[in-house]
């Protein structure tokens, strides 16, 4: 199997768009191992679109790398990516232009997987614009999750469908090792939110081999970039990061990985989170909520070693007392056991508790903890 849990890497797009070079990816290779991202389980670094010349080489049909961006060719950019330590990713089409308006792979899908492969590609996003009308979409997964093994490469097949046709009901067939489930992310609160509670009914398809993406993160990006919009508030990239650890997704950063500040540096380098997302069991969550509770989440994970993960989540503009019932997890009053929790931000004690929680969690930000069953 290549992928068991959810990878975990840098994409160009959220932040740079089409701004990308041999530079800009050589940089980032240098960040994420000087940082502690690649130590921290950051490994795969994905070029995005508009990396290639607009037309294909007209002798080989290849796909080519635009020269002044890539002077040295791919090879090189990966060979480069690999020295440090890291996997290197790229990216194409199903439809016959890519969604910048660059050759995609319609119809010459095993000379473009080859293509990737004969560059060192250990991860391809896949993406789904500029399709034939007549195409069928999950047949040109399928031919590009055939033409991919048949390069004899491990190369992470990352299908981005959008969410269109029930994906998750059909991808795990086309040899896909994770599929997007929604539209595009935006750096504001309403986007991150929009796009996790779409996904609460749909994570049963998920699971080891194939994971549901839920896009790139927007941590630590502040407004800045293709993708900036708003910006969120540290509180907000704590909701989202931990919402996409507690839904076993890709953990794709999006942010400019060669100047995140230290909270950036410390949300997404955070140990216990990072555990949460990388469980082997990759168990979807329960919800907890009642029907008039809009505005919040409540989130209970079963983890691989016995412990669970308990998100609470204030999506509203106030500070909100929170009460979490333990009966609704499955733990009833009369088992004769209680909760004991642990603050997976910080560290610090939540106390034992029987029958249920009452938080007090600020306005866009969120409580998580890893949980344990004790005898009181």
């Amino acid at each position: 199997m290549i992928v068991r849990t959810p990878p975990m890497g840098f994409n160009t797009w959220n932040t740079f768009g089409d701004k990308i070079d041999e530079k800009l990816i050589l940089e980032s290779a240098d960040a994420m191992v000087a940082t502690g991202l690649k130590d921290a389980g950051y490994t795969y670094l994905v070029i995005d679109d508009c990396w290639s010349e607009y037309e294909r080489d007209p002798e080989t049909g290849r796909i080519v790398p635009e020269p002044k961006k890539f002077p040295h060719g791919m090879r090189a950019v990966s060979d480069y990516v690999h020295s440090k330590g890291l996997k290197f990713g790229m990216y194409s089409c199903d439809g016959v232009r890519t969604c910048a308006d660059y050759p995609g792979s319609y119809d010459h899908e095993f000379l473009d997987a080859q293509t990737f492969a004969d560059y060192g590609v250990d991860y391809l996003k896949y993406d789904n614009c500029n399709r034939p009308v007549s195409a069928h979409q999950q047949t040109l997964y399928r031919r590009m999750g055939m033409a991919l093994r048949a390069t004899g490469r491990d190369i992470v097949f990352s299908a981005c469908n959008w969410g269109q046709e029930n994906v998750w009901s059909w991808i795990r067939s086309t040899g896909a090792h994770l599929y997007r489930s929604t539209g595009d992310i935006f750096d504001t609160p309403e986007s991150y939110r929009e796009i996790a509670r779409s996904q609460m009914t749909h994570l049963d398809a998920s699971a080891p081999g194939c994971f549901n993406d839920m896009d790139m993160l927007t941590v630590g990006m502040y407004g800045k970039g293709l993708v900036g919009a708003t910006g969120c508030s540290d509180a907000d990239y704590r909701s989202q990061f931990s919402l996409w650890c507690l839904f076993s997704c890709p953990l794709m950063l999006g942010c400019d990985i060669r100047a995140m500040n230290e909270a950036t540096k410390a949300l997404v380098m955070n140990k216990e989170l990072i555990a949460i997302d990388q469980d082997p069991e990759a168990r979807p969550p329960i919800f907890l909520q009642r029907e008039d509770e809009t505005d919040r989440i409540y989130a209970f994970k079963f983890l691989a070693d016995g412990d669970y993960a308990l998100g609470v989540y204030n999506f509203s503009e106030d500070d909100k007392d929170m009460i979490v019932l333990f009966n609704d997890t499955g733990l009833p009053a009369a088992a004769g056991y209680a909760f004991s929790l642990t603050n997976v931000f910080d560290g610090s004690d939540g106390g034992v508790h029987r029958e249920h929680l009452r938080v007090r969690v600020p306005a866009h930000d969120c409580v998580v903890y890893r949980v344990r069953l004790v005898k009181p």
